[in-house]
């Protein structure tokens, strides 16, 4: 009774209702257990008081404390043999499932494509026909001539944005069939404060298997350390931002044996804007650049930056709803961040969102500064590019919320 409650791993926590009843649903951004755990909200609050410092008759009186109930001993310990049993905790049990999970991911020739056969097709040619028909609306003549630095690309699910996948990709086909490396600057979605994370595994499509750089991943991982460069390696299993690039990616080479690529994950800046910082004081993050450059040197490299742009209406916790007048307001906000983005400018680009305090909630932030940060850092002249797309997607039944997305190409 003594002794310390466990210390409870980041957990993401979600409300919803369950009979009727509000409850939260926790959810573990490493997914080392298939099952979910469903709380009310009494237990919910004392699952956050389970620090590793304080025993659980302690978490039992600052509870009582802070909401006037006081919880029976022993619906507290059920709650900690709930969340232990989902390895919850950061202990022993999560250590040895951890490792499992992580020896069972490197033991597979691939990373297996998630989400084939529910957002496109699992059958190659299937999935040709279907990534094609997205392009049929609009004309293409002469336009896949281009051969440029950098593709940015959505990465939202094609349901709602295939156009403008298509459209860019389409545009790309011969500079991605002439790179000698992709590197795809996607966001990590469950991605910690910062973070930077490689992948031990190439990614495979319903085309095949697209090779790794194993070479450069292996001094990447050195500069960064395995424990950061591998921290968050099992966010790919699951991320799709890097996949839904993936696949066009192989589309586009139209049989031709693939270049290597190296897919990043890329957490969070949302402690740069909160403390009015700098992705630069960041030495880490500065030197990993600088050494993706210097290891890069005389290849044909073409960038990949997976990302959306704005996240905003009731869906994403706004108290408003995207009206005429604000929709209006946000093309005007994105139209700056594109221009920013195509001359390459990526100082521009980050004191715009951070302006605001990326009240638009950009989730291509991070991995588009790195990623304009790496190409300024080739030293191989001013960037320059075009818009080839730009789209507002729904994302409630009520069209009061949206996702905008482009599709831009950097000479």
């Amino acid at each position: 009774m003594n002794k310390p409650a466990p210390k409870l791993r980041p957990v993401n926590y979600t409300a919803d209702t369950h009979r009727g009843q509000p409850v939260w649903v926790l959810e573990d951004p490493l997914q080392l257990s298939d099952k979910t755990l469903i709380l009310p909200p009494l237990l919910a609050q004392a699952s956050t008081h389970l620090d590793g410092w304080h025993t659980l008759a302690e978490v039992q009186a600052n509870l009582a404390a802070q909401v006037g109930v006081t919880v029976p001993l022993e619906v507290l310990e059920e709650l900690v043999q709930s969340l232990d049993a989902l390895f919850l905790f950061d202990n022993e049990r999560f250590a040895a499932q951890m490792g499992e999970v992580r020896r069972a991911w490197r033991a597979q020739p691939a990373r297996p494509p998630q989400l084939a056969g529910r957002n496109y097709p699992a059958e190659p040619e299937a999935l040709a026909e279907f990534l094609d028909g997205y392009g049929a609306s609009y004309p293409k003549g002469d336009d896949a001539s281009w051969h440029g630095r950098a593709i940015i690309s959505p990465h939202i699910d094609y349901q709602r944005g295939g156009a403008v996948y298509a459209q860019v990709w389409h545009q790309a086909e011969k500079a991605v069939q002439a790179a000698d490396l992709i590197l795809i600057f996607a966001t990590d979605h469950r991605g910690g404060l910062g973070s930077l994370t490689l992948s031990s595994l190439p990614y495979a499509t319903p085309y095949g298997v697209l090779p790794t750089d194993e070479k450069l991943v292996a001094t990447l991982v050195n500069n960064l350390g395995e424990e950061v460069a591998f921290g968050l390696e099992l966010n790919h299993r699951t991320e799709h931002s890097v996949e839904l690039a993936a696949v066009w990616l192989h589309h586009a080479l139209r049989g031709q044996t693939p270049p290597a690529v190296v897919p990043l994950l890329i957490g969070s800046f949302h402690h740069f804007v909160a403390q009015n910082g700098h992705p630069t004081q960041d030495e880490e993050m500065m030197d990993f650049i600088a050494t993706l450059v210097e290891a890069t040197r005389g290849q044909r490299v073409l960038c990949v930056a997976s990302v959306d742009l704005a996240h905003v209406g009731p869906a994403f916790d706004d108290e408003f709803v995207m009206d005429e007048a604000r929709r209006a307001a946000l093309v005007a906000a994105d139209a700056s961040l594109m221009e920013a983005v195509l001359a390459g400018d990526e100082e521009r680009f980050y004191r715009e969102i951070a302006a605001v305090e990326d009240a638009n909630k950009v989730c291509g932030f991070s991995p588009l500064y790195l990623m304009l940060r790496y190409l300024n850092g080739r030293g191989e002249g001013a960037i320059s590019g075009r818009q080839i797309a730009y789209q507002h997607c729904p994302a409630d039944e009520l069209d009061q919320s949206l996702v905008s997305i482009c599709g831009l190409l950097l000479d």
